[in-house]
């Protein structure tokens, strides 16, 4: 089996969503994980799709056709065997330019791997500035602590809060 991952993105309309997974299950493919999002009157996403090699010229092919999003496809890479423990940091704060530069780092120099990240920023009328929430899973080195890493991260700023969940 073949692993695909997509980076799509096209102006929002309904049905982008039923296209994509018709055309992905009509070429046998099997949509394996995906995170899709709306966002200034855009869909964008990315997805894995997994398909048998010799279903793969016929799905691209039928990928490449799809007018309403800009599809671009990569043929993924054998994972790492190294299992590490992953860690999912939710982080809160008060927004400011540069906190996602500022955590990023962070997690960077710790020596840690950023494998998911999701961000948003809130409305906060009591707290009087808007407040940035962000979910990050990172792989952690058996040479790192995650206090270590949770220590850095709160350090950035009196107002940033970490909770860490174990995912694995």
């Amino acid at each position: 089996m073949k692993q695909l991952v997509l980076t799509l993105i096209g102006k929002d309309k309904a049905g982008l969503v039923e296209k994509l997974a018709t055309v992905v299950s009509e070429h046998n493919g099997n949509w394996m994980a995906s995170n899709l999002s709306h966002l200034a009157g855009y869909f964008a996403g990315i997805l894995q799709v997994e398909v048998a090699e010799q279903d793969l010229p016929a799905l691209t092919t039928a990928l490449e056709q799809i007018t309403d999003l800009d599809i671009k496809i990569q043929h993924g890479i054998v994972g790492n065997l190294n299992a590490q423990q992953h860690l999912k940091f939710v982080i809160t704060g008060n927004d400011r330019p540069g906190i996602v530069r500022e955590l990023s780092s962070v997690i960077k120099h710790k020596g840690t791997n950023i494998v998911h990240f999701e961000s948003s920023k809130q409305s906060a009328p009591n707290w009087g500035v808007p407040l940035f929430n962000a979910i990050a899973t990172v792989e952690l080195p058996a040479s790192v602590s995650r206090d270590e890493v949770i220590k850095a991260l709160e350090a950035i700023a009196t107002d940033i809060v970490v909770d860490v969940e174990t995912e694995h």
